[in-house]
């Protein structure tokens, strides 16, 4: 293992279970060396967390959901007492209510889109405003996207312009956290079988889209992304920021 993550703290937001591509990431910062703070959303996640966190050996277990402030500063003043300073963050949530995810964008509802862009884009610069004072000496910010946010994907809907929001935010915050010497970059992964894409409508479909246009003619796993991820947010990526990575094995160079 090239990557060296020993001596660095990193946050992991977004695992929701072992499928998760932020459980995927995880392990590979924890394989790396990284000490690891693991969040989950509410209660009834912290059941399917809990367990996974205490495998990656971390020792610090916290609720966060990023629609309350107040958790989210629980979070970082925790990090402060314990750390005193952070190295990375992972930001790896998606969120849109079924029935606007599943139906034309024409016809999304403004609660169910402003819904959407709070937790799955706003969030993240909520994180980077609180992150910004631990990154001391500089750092990482990781969020994931999608190729929807590009280009019209067939049943994406609603969530291709909440991913292209996202993209936009990753340059803007690269562009004004540079200064401090943190980075801000996303990954891009292909179509993943996960519990947020599970609420896509014909998302089988799409998988075998994937694997059949791909150059290599494979789809990706969250283990191959968590590779991507641990490159990123380690000290061999320094000069890296501002970019959306694509880890889908060739598919967004296909027309």
């Amino acid at each position: 293992m090239l990557i060296d993550l020993n001596n660095k703290v990193g946050l992991v937001v977004g695992i929701a279970n072992e499928h998760s591509i932020a459980y995927g990431c995880a392990k590979l910062f924890h394989l790396c060396g990284a000490d690891l703070i693991i969040t989950y959303q509410n209660e009834k996640a912290e059941q399917y967390v809990r367990p996974l966190g205490e495998k990656l050996q971390s020792k610090h277990i916290l609720p966060c959901d990023v629609q309350s402030d107040e958790e989210i500063e629980h979070v970082f003043n925790n990090i402060s007492q314990m750390y005193g300073k952070l190295d990375f963050v992972l930001h790896s949530i998606a969120f849109a209510p079924k029935s606007d995810l599943q139906g034309r964008v024409t016809d999304c509802s403004k609660e169910g889109f402003f819904t959407a862009m709070d937790i799955s884009c706003y969030s993240l610069i909520k994180l980077a405003k609180h992150a910004e004072p631990l990154l001391k000496d500089g750092g990482s910010i990781l969020t994931v996207s999608y190729y929807g946010g590009e280009k019209v994907i067939k049943h994406y809907n609603m969530m291709g312009i909440v991913k292209a929001a996202l993209e936009s935010a990753t340059r803007y915050l690269a562009y004004e956290l540079g200064n401090n010497n943190i980075r801000v970059n996303a990954l891009s992964p292909g179509p993943v079988q996960t519990r947020a894409a599970s609420g896509l409508e014909e998302f089988n479909e799409l998988l075998e889209e994937a694997k059949q246009k791909s150059p290599l003619h494979r789809l990706v796993d969250i283990d191959s992304v968590g590779q991507s991820a641990a490159f990123l947010v380690s000290d061999a990526a320094k000069n890296i920021t501002g970019v959306v990575h694509f880890v889908d094995a060739g598919y967004s160079i296909i027309g």
